[in-house]
């Protein structure tokens, strides 16, 4: 027992695989060698061969290793079925997991505890069949979590029958600030599934961990621990831009898209608080129609922006309004770019964004702003406390037609990046962000968490 003790632990990492689930596990891995243990960040096959990985900043107790998902050619655009692809993920995933296991386990550093992403409840069961420690690991914020986890125990029903909605730790909410599935349960019903069936095993977790930060949700955080009982432990933002802990951490290792520094010269050009940085992540997909009301919508405020639109959507920008846009001299298109490199420059003044937690996490410990157009999933509950209870951004309000107006987005901009309302933002958000350095940094909360989550591998 004591040799057992006395050698740092060996942590396996399984994330679900797509580009916001990843990097939030590979920031924590990261965490984790500080503290002289080892982590191996689990991919899948076609992950790994398909990744652009920045290497330079991941420390040598941060290895990588692969299992398959049953689609090691393609991913899931191989499949292109949400149901297919995850029984068939779930099937292969598992015994992959076990050989990889028993690999490790055959080796000098056997695995002491495996963090599953919560989607992945069978990665649990897998654990558990070795007698590891199982840590499930939330991506998303506490609240959507706790919402998830009040309508997989019937504590509230869908179709919503009234609201408000009460949930203890929570603000009221209206059906619009529900996560998506819950005010259209019909959306990607595969989905939808996969995250009620995040509790279908969370009692067999041994350790619950959040990807968020005490003082961030301090009353819902402790609203669920009495019924869950979790450890926030973030946020997982390279380290550069909170404590410094990790050396040259300065941006998102793992990237699934080819990266555009174009975008980077460009910014450095600009004066401080002049660009607009318009990004709606990897899975957003918009209409023509409302793809040209934003395009209008940031032509019409004057402002220098920065719009990202993967190669994949660009086509449902019309051509001779991407030849205006380049014509205009104060707006530049890229495909996908260092996105806390853009958010840490001083020339952003307003980030305008989807939602996703990962993009609302990063404003939040940089301090920038945000005008909100969430579309699904927990984006929609995001929003609701960016705009409301963190006081940190503007939501634009959508039409009877599910479409954003150009006018609706230029009020917005507007109100963020030169009116009194935008400079209570900025302040509000440099609370934010100092209160994510104060979490991160040696004696504060998700650092106290850490320290625990690894005592817990220590009593293993």
């Amino acid at each position: 027992m004591e040799e057992r003790v006395s050698r740092c632990r060996h942590v396996l990492m399984v994330p679900y695989p797509s580009q916001g689930h990843l990097n939030p596990m590979l920031q924590f891995s990261k965490r984790l060698s500080t503290k002289g243990e080892k982590a191996t960040m689990v991919t899948t096959i076609f992950i790994s061969k398909s990744m652009h990985l920045q290497s330079s900043s991941i420390p040598g107790s941060v290895q990588f290793d692969t299992i398959s998902d049953g689609y090691d050619q393609g991913g899931f655009d191989q499949v292109g079925s949400v149901p297919a692809y995850l029984s068939r993920m779930e099937t292969i995933g598992s015994n992959s997991l076990r050989e990889l296991i028993k690999k490790h386990n055959s080796s000098d550093h056997p695995i002491d505890c495996v963090v599953y992403d919560a989607v992945l409840v069978w990665a649990l069961d897998v654990a558990k069949e070795f007698g590891l420690l199982g840590a499930a690991f939330f991506t998303q914020m506490c609240a959507v979590n706790y919402i998830y986890y009040y309508l997989y125990h019937g504590l509230l029903k869908i179709p919503i029958s009234s609201t408000p909605i009460s949930i203890p730790g929570l603000p009221l909410l209206e059906l619009k600030d529900t996560p998506a599935f819950v005010y259209e349960p019909g959306l990607y019903p595969a989905y939808f599934d996969l995250l009620m069936n995040q509790f279908s095993n969370i009692h067999k977790a041994d350790i619950v961990l959040v990807n968020s930060y005490y003082k961030l949700e301090d009353q819902v955080v402790d609203s669920m621990s009495k019924l869950c009982p979790l450890l926030t432990i973030g946020p997982t933002v390279p380290s550069f831009h909170l404590d410094k802990a990790v050396p040259n951490d300065s941006d998102n290792d793992l990237n699934l898209f080819q990266l555009d520094s174009s975008g980077i010269s460009w910014l450095k050009q600009k004066p401080k608080g002049s660009v607009i940085y318009i990004s709606f992540g990897s899975m957003v997909c918009f209409s023509t129609e409302q793809m040209v009301e934003i395009a209008l919508a940031l032509m019409g405020t004057g402002f220098n922006f920065l719009w990202v639109i993967p190669d994949l959507e660009r086509k449902n920008l019309p051509k001779e309004l991407g030849k205006e846009i380049n014509a205009c001299g104060r707006g530049l298109i890229v495909n996908w770019i260092p996105q806390l490199e853009v958010l840490s420059d001083h020339a952003v003044g307003c980030f305008f964004t989807h939602c996703g937690w990962n993009s609302t996490l990063e404003a939040l410990c940089l301090g920038v702003p945000m005008v909100a157009l969430p579309q699904w999933t927990d984006q929609p509950t995001n929003a609701k406390y960016v705009e409301d209870v963190w006081k940190v951004g503007i939501r634009v309000k959508v039409n009877e037609n599910g479409i954003v107006s150009k006018e609706e987005i230029e009020h917005c901009i507007r109100e963020v990046m030169e009116k009194d309302l935008g400079k209570e933002l900025k302040i509000n958000a440099m609370k934010w962000k100092e209160l994510a350095i104060e979490a991160v940094s040696q004696g504060g909360t998700s650092d106290i968490n850490i320290n625990e989550f690894i005592n817990n591998l220590n009593r293993s």
